[in-house]
């Protein structure tokens, strides 16, 4: 005659009128508690106790598992129970709580169920679910730099480096910026990006200083400035005061997270000559005296 189980809600420690956030929270105190790595001496109990925590969790964690639970107890469940429709949520693997695992039975299934049941690393599962284990610290993953142009960064490129004695193809991503991390399953790689002598960077947008003359100020006109992908013409207006800035939207750096770019902003500088010729200074003079 087989044991009768023990009651979900007497296996997690709350009661039948329990909230989902109180079960939750009862489920990861006893899943701490009952790791099987946390009780070597005597894991075999703690592995039938934290595969019980688990049974519990998956059914008291489902409204609808739940709800048919209190009406039928665990005869809901079991195979051959006669409840059409119900799958058992207990088979050979799949996913208890927020645990994924699977186990295999040598002996056709009369051995215990957690056999050949492989944790893996025993605190990866606490580190994924608690957000960081409380027994030990993770892994430092080595780490390196490389430098990129400023031109890689606008277009992405595909590098070879060598690290860890061995070549590795580096797909660096349009748009990445100096200071960036890529992080791989074994090492960790920060980016510099060097500067560029036209433009300055502030996130995805642009920065360029653009010097016009005098007149071309005073009178407006047409100038051609660079872009990191080409040149462009920019219409400057009449009386265009030194400092104006003139937005040139979706010019700048592609976005690293998202789609579309940044802008670029052109920086106008007025440039005062510092020499005059005679005729200049007498045109200069005649404006001066119309009040301009």
């Amino acid at each position: 005659m087989a044991a009768a189980k023990a009651d979900y809600y007497d296996i997690l420690g709350v009661s039948k009128n329990s909230s989902q956030d109180e079960i939750k929270k009862a489920y990861r105190k006893q899943a701490l508690e009952w790791h099987p790595d946390r009780h070597k001496d005597d894991k075999e109990a703690a592995e039938k106790r934290f595969k019980e925590i688990n049974e519990a969790y998956q059914v008291l964690s489902d409204s609808k598992k739940r709800q048919t639970y209190d009406q039928f107890g665990h005869s809901a469940f079991s195979p051959g129970g006669g409840f059409a429709g119900q799958e058992s949520p207990f088979g050979q693997g799949g996913q208890y709580g927020p645990f994924t695992y699977t186990y295999y039975s040598s002996d056709g299934g009369k051995g215990s169920p957690f056999a050949s049941f492989d944790f893996g690393d025993p605190f990866d599962i606490f580190e994924q679910f608690f957000g960081g284990s409380p027994f030990r610290r993770a892994r430092a993953k080595p780490r390196y730099s490389m430098t990129i142009a400023f031109d890689d960064a606008v277009r992405g490129a595909t590098k070879e480096v060598q690290i860890e004695g061995k070549k590795r193809k580096i797909k660096v991503p349009a748009g990445v910026d100096d200071g960036s991390r890529i992080e791989f399953d074994d090492f960790i790689l920060s980016i510099n990006v060097k500067p560029d002598p036209k433009f300055e960077r502030d996130g995805a947008d642009i920065y360029f200083r653009e010097n016009i003359s005098f007149t071309t100020a005073a009178l407006g006109g047409e100038v051609e400035v660079p872009t990191v992908d080409d040149r462009v013409k920019l219409r400057i207006r009449p009386g265009t005061k030194s400092g104006t800035m003139i937005r040139l939207r979706e010019k700048g750096m592609p976005n690293l997270r998202g789609s579309g770019r940044g802008d670029q902003y052109v920086r106008i500088t007025v440039d005062v000559p510092e020499r005059l010729t005679g005729g200049q200074k007498r045109l200069l003079e005649e404006l001066r005296r119309e009040g301009i």
